[in-house]
């Protein structure tokens, strides 16, 4: 605590700067940077973020930051200064026109920046492929022309000194040794710098580029130079196969960021302007024609409109929307100009949570993969010290010759190496959140995926989530009159109203198109409903109660309504002249996938149960329409309680809810799924959220979990399976140097592809767009409920 000459007591806070890493593809990466900028003096914390390629380091004002920017050069990484706002999830090539001082730093107090913008301005992008060892750092594919990419250049460089000292070797079969050594050094120079620099500057000493190092280095010294120059360069190749892998899981994300427009019409007075979207405020009013993407979240002003939200939702239908709805970035506007007013700023729309919840969640770890991680740590020396005793004991023990032995050696070494066991978790973990985005299916983590497949019952709200969240008009009853006049009367009473059963009324009366009379001296009446004159006629709408102050029934008719209330349905009787002249019951009707997705979970073995602090007379007459087990009349700490309670019974339980007065039973349960259309609550609230709220998400949630485990079973049977089989084989004399490494470049290419078939089933984002068109222009615009 310091004091400035007024005497006031000030803080000292420490200074964030955020840095933008270009070249990083893994964890391995990750833990090199991370070790070697805590080695300078200055910086208190720092924290890596391979998802998005960045670093933020917390520092004194006179830390050494050049000498960062030095060390971290040095390993073999880029670094660019990052200002507040400046987004990541752009491409690595995109134009950097119109950026902030890139020396501007973001200091404590001002929070991270998560910009999203669609400029891609300095942008990189999240990574799907988080692993401990792999072997390079590749810039994945539409990520610039292919000829800047190094890592290729490097394989054709090293390709052409092969094929040189192959033509060379025949020649002049004399110098073959030396042919073959200088074509070796074109690509293991790069790759020893990486693993003397990673040793020193990071104190990484296993890593991959260090036992290949050692491998190549022992193969020239026992004279296997041809194989020594084969191998790097099959090294090289796995390692650009490995990239491009990686780069497809990435490219699955950043087509979520492209979706937002780069340019909107900005609406000033009379005056509409194009504007880049990452400039608009909140407050902004804007224009969108038809056919257009929206440029920004906001609520309908004017105009109304189909809108397709196939793109952000997985909707398949478009949403008719009208003034006053909320709409989403990247959604697609139908047949009609809409004028909206902004409500998040390009940093903040639900595009750009979205892109931000996924790429957090690849940082998540599941237990799997941390176990793996662990083990990786001592499966690496272990690995060397094997080799290390296969190529010493038998020449020592048993007089075996000494080069083939060294040469078993080194062909352990490589066979060792734990790309493709590390990357078997992470990668498939990758694939299905992407997948999972991509379908409207925020999972935030891979502790949450794994999770889902091992629940075993589902606990769900009702009202918002089981049903529509807003009523609706079930059953029209005529006193001895035409259920459409009943209908009609009763709408024009409530023209004008906000009440959500007026609203209920109104929206029947609008589906069935009927014209509405003009309602004189319309009034409510505290607490019994209200009334107004139509055509001449004294009406009230109100509850049965204070409907039978004004008027009898019969006894047929009240046995009527009786049933009505019964099903969990509110009635509202119509009074004409103080005579009985209709009834209308409403109800919060289930979802239309509700019935079918708790049959579909409790055909995989899993207890649903609703949870509501709705009456027990509504909720029981719900619940026996779905066929689900109901606890009604709950106060939030109720719902928290009875979850606490299935899991006393060792039952891991899944609660879902609107995330509002359901977050302490959210918060209390294994896994928490928010449901709701991209509000902040549904994204921020639980574990894992449901874009378009549909039940059969949940189902879709727990598959995807269940073949998310079955692809990491398969990788690391391919993994561990690949290297016993080499293993054997290299001891026994079968195989050799290069088996030895496609042994394992190989099986991290196996093992990534596998993990992609995960991303199967989730639309590409192109074929979205392309789809919503299609409907778009065949005009196949319906009112979704």
């Amino acid at each position: 605590m310091n004091s400035d000459p007024k005497g006031r007591i000030m803080e000292k806070q420490a200074i964030q700067s955020r840095y933008r890493l270009e070249g990083m593809d893994c964890a391995s990466c990750a833990a090199k940077i991370e070790g070697a900028a805590r080695r300078v003096a200055g910086i208190d914390n720092v924290a890596v973020s391979v998802a998005t390629r960045s670093m933020t380091i917390s520092h004194k004002a006179d830390a050494d930051l050049k000498n960062l920017e030095k060390r971290v050069r040095a390993l073999g990484y880029g670094t660019k200064p990052l200002s507040a706002g400046e987004t990541l999830s752009g491409s690595e090539t995109a134009d950097t026109a119109g950026c902030s001082d890139p020396h501007d730093h973001n200091h404590a107090g001002r929070g991270h920046a998560h910009a999203h913008d669609s400029e891609g301005c300095c942008g990189g992008h999240a990574e799907g492929l988080v692993h401990k060892h792999a072997h390079d750092h590749v810039h994945g594919p539409g990520e610039g022309p292919w000829y800047r990419d190094p890592k290729l250049r490097r394989v054709i460089a090293n390709g052409l000194a092969l094929l040189a000292a192959w033509g060379l070797a025949r020649a002049f079969p004399a110098y073959g040794f030396w042919f073959f050594s200088v074509a070796m050094l074109v690509g293991l120079v790069p790759i020893a710098r990486r693993a003397v620099m990673g040793a020193v500057l990071a104190g990484a000493p296993f890593s991959i580029e260090t036992l290949m190092t050692i491998a190549a280095i022992g193969a020239v010294v026992i004279g296997a130079t041809h194989e020594a120059a084969v191998v790097v360069f099959l090294f090289l190749i796995g390692e650009l196969l490995e990239g491009f892998a990686a780069g497809r899981a990435r490219a699955s994300i950043s087509a979520l960021s492209d979706l937002v427009p780069k340019t909107a019409l900005l609406v000033e007075g009379e005056v509409t302007r194009e504007v880049p979207a990452k400039s608009l405020k909140k407050e902004s009013l804007v224009l969108v024609r038809p056919g257009d993407r929206i440029p920004a979240d906001g609520i309908i002003e004017s105009g109304e409109s189909g809108v397709d939200e196939a793109p952000v939702t997985g909707e398949s239908v478009p949403v008719q929307k009208q003034p006053g709805s909320q709409v989403f970035a990247g959604t697609i506007n139908g047949e009609a100009v809409l004028r909206i007013r902004v409500t998040a700023a390009a940093a903040d729309n639900t595009i750009a949570r979205v892109v931000q919840l996924v790429e957090q969640a690849q940082e998540s770890k599941a237990p799997t993969e941390r176990f793996i991680d662990r083990f990786s740590r001592y499966y690496t020396p272990g690995v060397v010290l094997v080799a290390a005793i296969v190529a010493v004991l038998p020449p020592l023990a048993f007089g075996a010759p000494w080069g083939e032995w060294i040469y078993k050696g080194l062909a352990i070494l490589l066979i060792g190496c734990p790309c493709a066991l590390v990357i078997s978790t992470p990668a498939a973990v990758a694939a299905s959140l992407a997948s999972g985005a991509r379908r409207g299916l925020l999972i935030k983590g891979g502790a949450a995926l794994e999770m889902f497949g091992r629940i075993g019952a589902v606990a769900f709200d009702k009202t918002g989530t089981l049903t529509e969240g807003r009523p609706k008009v079930t059953d029209i009853v005529g006193f001895g009159a035409d259920e459409a006049e009943v209908l009609r009367l009763a709408a024009a009473l409530e023209a004008g109203s906000n009440h959500p059963l007026a609203k209920a009324i109104l929206e029947r009366a609008a589906d069935l198109s009927i014209s509405l009379p003009p309602a004189e001296n319309a009034k409510a009446v505290g607490g019994k409903g209200v009334t107004g004159r139509v055509e001449g006629r004294d009406l009230f709408l109100g509850s049965v109660k204070a409907a039978a102050e004004l008027a009898s029934l019969d006894a047929k008719s009240e046995l009527r309504l009786q049933g009505l209330r019964d099903e969990g349905k509110s009635v509202s009787v119509l009074v004409a002249d103080n005579k009985a002249f209709g009834a209308l019951a409403m109800r919060d009707e289930p979802r239309s996938d509700a019935v079918s997705a708790l049959k579909r979970l409790a055909g995989d073995g899993l207890r649903t149960i609703m949870l509501t602090g709705d009456n027990a007379r509504t909720a029981q007459a719900v619940g026996r329409e779905l066929g689900i087990e109901v606890h009604a009349d709950l106060l939030p700490q109720d719902k928290q309680r009875i979850v606490a309670q299935l899991q006393a019974e060792g039952v891991r339980v899944a609660k879902v809810g609107d995330g509002i007065n359901d977050a302490p039973a959210l918060a209390a349960a294994d896994v928490g799924v928010a449901m709701g259309g991209g509000t902040d609550v549904a994204l921020e609230t639980g574990d894992a959220a449901s874009l378009h709220g549909r039940v059969d998400d949940v189902a879709e949630m727990i598959a995807l979990s269940k073949r998310t485990m079955a692809n990491i079973r398969q990788n690391i049977t391919i993994a561990l399976g690949l290297k016993a089989v080499f293993l054997v084989t290299t001891v026994m004399g079968i195989t050799g140097l290069w088996p030895a490494i496609l042994a394992d470049t190989g099986a991290t290419v196996l093992v990534t592809a596998n993990a992609l078939r995960l991303l199967v089933g989730a639309p590409a984002f192109s074929d979205v767009l392309s789809s919503s068109g299609d409907r778009m222009a065949a005009g196949a615009l319906t009112h979704d409920h």
